[in-house]
């Protein structure tokens, strides 16, 4: 059977596609969350490193296969750059993550990584598509690059 061809522009597709590795790796991420706040024990604070870490692997090998394609570099390099970016934006989500937190104790953990991670969004999208993928038949080419 043929895959169905898209008749979304090729940049909105592939935010698309990115939205939906996003949300495979939030589905990581949340999901080590709960397991190992509530069902191990661990500190929310603890248990999001751990699962940020998680969801940022799976993240790099989805973004490779199904949103922005291999770059034309070698895996390491390739997942030494990813790694900077999503340490980057893991940074920044795990700051506003524990910056609601304090703001709002009686918060759940889920809620203020749901809301960092909306947050943080834009800022690895530009950053996958412009630092560790740039090359690939897939990657974002602004006006500016034409």
């Amino acid at each position: 059977m043929a895959a169905a061809r898209s008749s979304l522009p090729p940049a909105l597709e592939r935010f698309a596609r990115f939205a939906l590795v996003g949300g495979a790796g939030f589905v990581v991420d949340a999901g080590l969350l709960v397991l190992l706040h509530h069902g191990a024990g661990l500190d929310p604070f603890s248990a999001r490193l751990i699962s940020i870490a998680a969801a940022a692997f799976t993240t790099w090998r989805l973004n490779r296969a199904h949103t922005f394609g291999a770059s034309p570099t070698d895996q390491a390099s390739e997942g030494l750059r990813y790694g900077l970016i999503a340490g980057l934006a893991a940074g920044l989500n795990y700051v506003l993550y524990a910056l609601a937190l304090i703001l709002w104790p009686t918060l759940p953990p889920i809620a203020a990584a749901v809301g960092a991670t909306l947050l943080v969004m834009a800022f690895t999208y530009f950053g996958y598509a412009r630092f560790v993928f740039r090359g690939t038949s897939r990657a974002m080419v602004l006006p500016a690059d034409r």
